[in-house]
């Protein structure tokens, strides 16, 4: 079953015709809402999105003919509509093609020539659910998923780069999910930019007992709980110089030493690394080492910010709303529709992992079934068509430094747990704080 369905709002008052096209559009994976008025469906076509809306011409309070054309009149995007009509009915329903509606089917008429219509129009309006797509529907992540089964046949070190919160380990996890399609291999994550020196050293290679104070048994290291499986290694720009060394030599030879240890320990894995950085800027000012650029630069993935694929944000929103739900074992909420425009004009500075706190802090504030702009933010975020394209780079700055501050208040502004909550290493957190001119204190 998917987590995601597509979404049909049928309006028919007879009970019997309604019970039975509701029924058999469940069955055919459809999630439907069955009104017997236009009132109730004029009133959740606008609160939800649909993708298909199926309405007969004769209702009790008012006419489908009327409903479309008052919804039409209101000037909000609209569902495809297919009209059911009697024969006496017929020229109602043409009247309606004229008016934009997309078909109408004459009473007694086929269910599985209606369903077969709605399934086109449907995968007309939302493509991306016959894919099953795991990473986004736009463009950039569909072609970056297509490129995953082939690099799952190779065993060359993955670098995946891009701005903090796009998705990184995402990537990765769906990169091993193509090479281990029995689900059996482990999938290990580190974030080496929040751990010191010392302690990265003894938890990527592992310690033998008696290494150093503390080590009261032997402990496997990173590098053995992967193998076999893949090793990601987050945030890899901030690995300290001595640690770059280590790692290249791990590459090199496709073995490790536990710390304490003196016999050698093959290790067999995929490596994907991580970073938000420029490595080759790094590398010109001898900050990383190019040696070790080189190798793990081998295939190269690069994911996009989420304000340049807009066509992401509310198919992720309706992921984490989905997840959200089957978590915490509650009736699904939703976005009300004119809560979808503010989402896509915000321009996410914190990109996906930003999108999740918003509904996530939505979700724990409000009881509302249905999510509206102002449980989602705060206050009003402005919208990008009315900013100058040449003030961008500050309104994004602006964003991103109002996003700090509101996990530094979640946090109580302890640097530790903000950087934590945001992903991002206590030292990235710290020069995004001094760029921005935030005081640990606030204020």
């Amino acid at each position: 079953m998917r987590s995601e369905s597509y979404r049909v709002c049928l309006i028919e008052d007879d009970q019997i015709l309604g019970e039975a096209l509701s029924d058999r559009l469940e069955v055919e994976g459809f999630a439907c809402d069955w009104f017997e008025s236009a009132g109730e469906a004029r009133t959740a076509l606008g609160r939800k999105r649909y993708d298909v809306a199926i309405s007969d011409i004769r209702l009790p309070d008012e006419s489908g003919e009327e409903l479309f054309t008052a919804l039409r009149a209101g000037g909000e995007p609209l569902p495809p509509f297919i009209f059911i009509t009697g024969f006496g009915a017929v020229e109602a329903a043409v009247r309606l093609l004229k008016l934009g509606a997309e078909d109408y089917l004459t009473k007694p008429f086929d269910v599985g020539a209606l369903i077969d219509k709605v399934r086109a129009l449907c995968v007309k309006s939302r493509p991306h659910l016959a894919g099953e797509p795991t990473l986004g529907i736009s463009r950039a992540m569909r072609a970056l998923e297509a490129m995953l089964p082939q690099i799952a046949g190779s065993a060359a070190t993955v670098l995946v780069t891009g701005e903090s919160g796009v998705g990184k380990e995402e990537v990765a996890r769906a990169l091993h999910r193509c090479a281990d399609t029995a689900r059996k291999q482990p999938f290990v994550a580190v974030n080496c930019g929040a751990l010191t020196e010392s302690l990265l050293e003894a938890e990527l290679f592992g310690h033998e007992k008696g290494a150093f104070t503390g080590a009261v048994r032997e402990k496997k290291g990173y590098f053995e709980q992967a193998h076999g499986g893949t090793l990601f290694l987050d945030e890899i720009g901030d690995m300290p110089p001595a640690m770059q060394v280590k790692l290249l030599r791990v590459i090199q030879e496709r073995q490790i030493q536990r710390v304490g240890g003196e016999s050698p320990i093959p290790v067999r894995l995929r490596l994907v690394c991580a970073t938000h950085q420029d490595l080759k800027k790094m590398v010109e000012q001898g900050t990383f080492r190019e040696d070790l650029y080189y190798r793990i630069h081998v295939i190269h993935l690069h994911v996009p910010p989420l304000r340049e694929r807009k066509e992401d944000i509310l198919w992720l929103a309706e992921r984490f709303l989905d997840r959200s739900a089957a978590e915490r074992g509650e009736p699904r909420r939703s976005l009300h529709r004119l809560a979808e425009k503010p989402l896509l004009d915000y321009p996410w500075p914190g990109n996906i992992r930003e999108l999740k706190h918003v509904l996530d802090r939505a979700l724990i504030l409000t009881n509302k079934a249905v999510l509206s702009a102002e449980d989602l933010f705060e206050e009003t975020p402005p919208a990008l068509d009315e900013v100058d394209p040449r003030q961008l780079a500050g309104y994004l700055a602006a964003a991103e430094k109002a996003f700090i501050e509101r996990a530094l208040r979640r946090n109580a502004r302890r640097i530790a747990e903000t950087a934590a909550d945001l992903g991002i290493s206590r030292k990235n957190l710290w020069e995004k704080m001094r760029r921005h001119g935030i005081g640990q204190s606030g204020g």
